[in-house]
């Protein structure tokens, strides 16, 4: 979307915006599309048209459209064609016949310019005609979203002085508000002495194209006349409005690669300092499979199995009883064995005389013999 801007002393915004309409390069099912939003009025029926359309088809049905909710359909059946073979690729909206129309028009831009830009995916190419007062007040949404926005001026002192301080606050409402000003350029009408080096200078902004000053020719485009003439279509003006329109074209196409972000692979992604790359997420860890802890005896010290081993109280040594006394006894350890039961005393014998104990004959009958065994046999006992 293309708006182009004029100003004070009629520098030739709606001729330049007609020039490029007729000289637009299309490609098989492209479409342009001429947009007259002058808040001044539209000066297209009466001029280029000579009149041949009534007033009751363009802009000014729009208002009611929109408030119906059919913006999009109303648009489509208020174009004219103005193609030289009547094949719709060249298409008009005229202006409000009646500048009194206008203010019926203050909720209508905003959706009007998101419909316009829209159309881009259709294949169709819009070009506004803002006039002088249409970069402004309610319609100024149309130029923050136009993809470039071309000053009409001539290389006069008249022209650049009202210029300035048009293209100044344009500037800032684009900064403010639109998309940025690199898109903000200069169409430049070569009828003065100066130079665009120096008109660029001086206003802050690239001129885009020059076109030359023909009023013969832009009398065509201002007042009517026959628009598919060879001569007319081979003009030096047309030539030059193609110039102009590549190089708009060129300028919109690098803006918009600056504008959009390029997608650049890691690691083939430029470091910076202040901005590194984000390495790829690592793949998580196999959690490897832990051996199970197999027993193992471990030997503990002496003093260690002296501790578990170790009875409180050990009773004292019997016999027949295996191991050492405060040494440790491996196995089962038995009760203690209780105390024997006191030895009966010996029954006295008849006939028997004490003195010998020990069970051996001296000289004694059997009956002390048997006595003695007797006693041997108690004594061993009770041990």
């Amino acid at each position: 979307m293309y708006a182009i801007v004029g100003g004070h002393g009629a520098p030739g915004a709606t001729v330049t915006a007609l020039a490029m309409l007729h000289a637009w390069p299309l490609q098989s099912g492209q479409r342009v599309l001429l947009a007259e939003c002058d808040p001044d009025g539209g000066v297209i029926l009466p001029g280029a048209l000579e009149g041949r359309l009534d007033g009751s088809r363009g802009l000014g049905q729009l208002g009611v459209a929109d408030r119906r909710g059919q913006l999009a359909q109303t648009l489509m059946t208020q174009l004219t064609d103005v193609s030289p073979g009547g094949t719709a690729d060249r298409l008009l909206l005229p202006g409000v016949s009646d500048p009194a129309q206008y203010p019926g028009l203050a909720y209508v831009w905003h959706s009007l310019a998101e419909l316009l830009v829209a159309l881009e995916g259709q294949g169709v190419d819009v070009l506004l005609d803002l006039g002088r007062s249409g970069a402004t007040g309610p319609s100024a949404v149309l130029a923050q979203r136009a993809d470039a926005v071309l000053v009409v001026v001539r290389s006069t002192l008249r022209s650049l002085t009202t210029a300035h301080p048009r293209v100044a606050a344009l500037r800032a409402d684009l900064e403010a508000n639109g998309t940025g000003s690199d898109g903000l350029g200069l169409v430049m009408i070569e009828e003065g002495p100066y130079k665009a080096a120096d008109v660029s200078a001086q206003l802050g902004s690239p001129v885009v194209g020059l076109l030359p000053h023909s009023p013969a020719v832009a009398a065509v485009l201002s007042d009517g006349g026959n628009t598919h003439d060879r001569r007319f279509v081979r003009s030096p003006l047309l030539r030059a409005s193609r110039t102009v329109i590549d190089e708009a074209r060129s300028r919109v196409s690098r803006r918009r690669l600056r504008l959009t972000p390029q997608q650049v692979p890691y690691p083939e992604a430029e470091q910076t300092e202040y901005q590194q790359p984000v390495p790829p997420p690592r793949p998580a860890p196999q959690q490897q499979p832990q051996p199970q802890p197999q027993y193992q005896h471990q030997p503990q010290p002496d003093w260690q199995q002296e501790q578990l081993y170790r009875r409180p109280a050990e009773p004292p040594e019997q016999p027949g009883r295996a191991g050492t006394a405060g040494r440790p006894v491996y196995g089962p350890v038995p009760n203690p064995v209780p105390p024997s039961p006191p030895a009966p005393m010996p029954m006295p014998v008849p006939g028997a005389t004490g003195g010998a104990t020990n069970g051996a004959t001296n000289g004694r009958g059997p009956a002390e013999g048997a006595a003695g065994d007797l006693h041997n046999q108690v004594v061993s006992h009770a041990r």
